[in-house]
């Protein structure tokens, strides 16, 4: 995902987005994201960054992507599919504003992490007051087998779905 136009969903302060851009020529970024506090400050740290001529923050719902079919070149996520309350929903958006042979790409914690990681996370996560959010984002994360379900169920037909130490991700193509 280098090229042309990007989307990511739930970007929060937009870090991930902007790392991306920081690491890419002739590139630009749109985000949707449901907080208008998370903008405010996503939109502060793209002109801390430089980049506030290349990324664009639009307050919405990723249930309904307010772009063009077939707008974008790649999609991604880090952190935030288990937020989403319908993601058959969203999963079938990605879809539909991807342009064909785009990249999707979609990070996120698992449930069924082995305990001594979860542990370990929760000891190594500071302040020590967001460990509690942490734990509850892992509580509702989904299994590797959900999504598969899941996505079987949606126009993302050919989707990856990996098992990683700390998490899952789906990784795919739009297919013509």
């Amino acid at each position: 995902m280098t090229k042309g136009l990007a989307l990511e969903i739930g970007p929060g302060h937009g870090y991930l987005g902007l790392e991306w851009l920081k690491r890419t020529e002739g590139t630009r970024l749109k985000a949707v994201e449901i907080s208008p506090d998370m903008i405010i400050i996503a939109e502060k740290n793209a002109k801390e960054y430089g980049f506030e001529r290349r990324v664009e923050y639009v307050n919405t719902d990723a249930r309904n992507i307010p772009f063009d079919d077939h707008t974008f070149d790649s999609v991604f996520t880090n952190g935030s599919l288990h937020e989403w309350s319908e993601p058959q929903k969203i999963f079938n958006e990605i879809h539909r504003v991807l342009k064909p042979e785009g990249k999707y790409f979609i990070s996120d914690p698992r449930r069924d992490i082995i305990p001594v990681v979860k542990w370990l996370l929760y000891v190594m996560t500071g302040p020590r007051e967001i460990r509690e959010g942490l734990i509850s984002s892992i509580n509702a994360a989904y299994t590797v087998g959900e999504i598969e379900s899941i996505l079987h169920q949606t126009n993302l037909k050919n989707a990856t779905v990996t098992k990683t130490l700390m998490g899952l991700k789906i990784t795919g193509e739009k297919i013509k």
